[in-house]
């Protein structure tokens, strides 16, 4: 590992001291304002603490955290691996997991995707992956086409990194489309509303079953290098992997497959790499299923429109009930009107509660989708409400934290 100049080892030192007295404090783990301090006192820090690694970034709209622990995992294969444990995925955040295991030479880093170029910039990383792009928080992301140019522009100069990209997401193969250095894999697209047009030319895009292209331009769907099929994950020269998992999803399994691809460009043995996906099971508290009561509750995160599609189709249709609760405070994104954007139909004989601070928008979008329901805005009641048994909780951002908390109270 490359030495830290004086001034990151005091900017090091700074930052133990005070995660030291936020723990002590009872504040948490305190790994963000250790972070915050190092960057204030030496802006070259994370340039610093990525020097001797090879590190693996992984960003877009959907599945950051799932995908980081997966690669993760398949990256241990080869030795010691710094992460985030917490999903912390701007500046503060990466500084944090780099300090915190300096001895380790491989890095697998989630980045979100507003932080993506200037982390590419410090990092250099040696591989890129990107999983999709959609529209997300609009007062904090922006409009999605211009999130796209930022990141094409972003890897540009960086010939040499492997972009590991979705080619069934529209965006993300603009993105890598002219890079030098590219991994295809077919990880699936369930959400296509922000791709109706294409992102070079603006004219639409024709999908054809799985492939698609532009009417606009020579632009359309790459030959994957990996692709899945049935119960497989196909990779090169046809070679065949059993892709056994243990977190739910069509999607899940398309993040297992940039991982695989992602630790493979890094040396990984594939077999090895395949079953490393395999033992995640649970992401900072999601997928997991507590006991509340009499219910055996299962936590889903979801936080934009495709994220939420995408958990509703994981939701077991022979659930004793199905509590959605939704906040809007800043991190969620204070604008609720993506719950339009939502397919919230078809929970024929499953009881859904509206639940959260914003329980009551939910309820009206609930009933314009003509779900019956009933609204209570406390997650914990909501579940209680249910008959017993087993019953799912689909929560965005601050109501999945907030309910988590409650539940370690308890």
């Amino acid at each position: 590992m490359a030495d830290i100049s004086v001034r990151g080892r005091i900017a090091l030192r700074a930052a133990a001291a005070a995660s030291w007295a936020s723990q002590r404090a009872g504040r948490g783990k305190g790994s963000m304002i250790g972070g915050l301090i190092a960057l204030q006192i030496d802006k070259t820090i994370m340039d610093q603490l990525g020097r001797g690694r090879r590190t693996v970034l992984v960003t877009g709209t959907n599945g950051k955290s799932t995908t980081t622990r997966m690669t993760t995992a398949a990256l241990s294969t080869l030795g010691e691996v710094a992460t985030q444990a917490d999903g912390a995925n701007m500046d503060a955040g990466i500084v944090a997991a780099l300090s915190a295991n300096r001895a380790a030479r491989i890095a697998a880093i989630e980045v979100d995707e507003l932080h993506l170029p200037h982390v590419t910039d410090a990092l250099n990383p040696a591989a890129v992956v990107l999983l999709n792009l959609s529209r997300d928080q609009l007062d904090r992301v922006g409009e999605i086409n211009m999130i796209e140019r930022k990141l094409r522009a972003g890897l540009a100069s960086h010939p040499d990194t492997v972009v590991i990209a979705n080619c069934d997401d529209v965006l993300v193969t603009s993105i890598a489309y002219n890079h030098p250095n590219v991994v295809w894999v077919a990880a699936g697209s369930g959400w296509a509303m922000d791709a109706t047009s294409c992102p070079r030319s603006g004219e639409p895009i024709l999908w054809e079953g799985e492939h698609w292209r532009s009417t606009g331009t020579d632009f359309e769907r790459p030959e994957p290098n990996w692709w899945l099929d049935g119960e497989d994950l196909v990779g090169p020269d046809n070679q065949r992997f059993p892709l056994k998992l243990a977190l739910p999803g069509r999607a899940n399994r398309g993040n297992a497959a940039q991982a695989v691809a992602a630790a493979i460009a890094l040396g990984a043995d594939p077999a090895a790499a395949v079953t490393a996906t395999g033992t995640v099971r649970e992401i900072a508290g999601r997928y997991r299923t507590v006991q509340v009561g009499e219910h055996a509750a299962r936590l889903l995160l979801a936080k934009n429109p495709a994220g939420w599609q995408e958990a509703l189709s994981m939701i077991e249709p022979g659930s004793a009930g199905l509590v959605i609760a939704v906040n809007g405070q800043v991190p969620d994104g204070e604008d609720l009107s993506w719950l339009w954007d939502v397919r919230f139909e078809h929970f024929e004989g499953v009881q859904v509660v509206a639940a959260g601070e914003r329980a009551t928008d939910l309820a009206v979008r609930l009933t314009y989708a003509g779900v019956e329901h009933t609204t209570v805005p406390n997650p914990l009641r909501a579940i209680a409400s249910c008959p017993a048994g087993h019953v799912e909780v689909l929560a965005n951002y601050t109501a999945f934290r907030d309910l988590n908390r409650d539940l370690e109270a308890k």
